[in-house]
């Protein structure tokens, strides 16, 4: 069985989909939710799907804390679901090729610190970009630069504006990431 821990910042959509997916699959268990954000939706997602939740603070997250925390529960793989703060060296390194990102663009373009959500869409719409889409990928000591996994494409249309353009890069995140990252485990183990 693989453990995973999901990080998200916000809402948790991403995560509450990719958690049902799993539901499930007996060899791939979502062992707990973590984030930063006291505030965040994600966390009464989880509380709905009695998964457990982890909230820490920066502080614990650069010191090593939350890596002692992820180890205790021996995780095995981390998924980054709309978390935002860049993940310290010392955990991209414990879990090489185990974190995986989704980015609501077309990696390499319009990626980078303070690249997300409606602020992608946006630049993507500015530019008079035709496609957009997500890019899943693992995660590095660099903000969206680590090895592109899997890619899938939409139209940006004429008439767009960045929430029409981002509810259908929501829709590319549900159809795909979960599938990904279980095709990804089933190939590690």
């Amino acid at each position: 069985m693989f453990n995973i821990a999901i990080f998200a910042s916000g809402s948790g959509s991403n995560a509450e989909n990719i958690a049902k997916h799993f539901l499930s699959n007996p060899k791939l268990k979502i062992t707990l939710i973590a984030t930063e954000n006291p505030n965040a939706f994600v966390l009464e997602r989880a509380k709905r799907l009695g998964i457990p939740t982890f909230l820490f603070t920066m502080d614990e997250l650069r010191n090593g804390s939350v890596l002692s925390k992820l180890i205790e529960q021996k995780i095995d793989f981390i998924v980054l679901a709309g978390f935002l703060k860049m993940v310290p060296v010392e955990m991209v390194r414990h879990f090489n090729n185990r974190i995986v990102n989704i980015h609501p663009a077309l990696l390499p373009k319009y990626g980078g610190k303070g690249m997300y959500g409606d602020r992608v869409h946006k630049a993507v719409i500015a530019a008079g970009e035709t496609e957009s889409g997500i890019t899943i990928h693992y995660v590095n000591e660099h903000y969206d630069e680590g090895d592109i996994i899997f890619q899938a494409r939409c139209s940006v249309l004429p008439n767009d504006t960045p929430e029409t353009l981002a509810q259908r890069i929501h829709e590319l995140e549900w159809e795909h990431y979960p599938k990904v990252i279980e095709t990804l485990l089933e190939k590690m183990g």
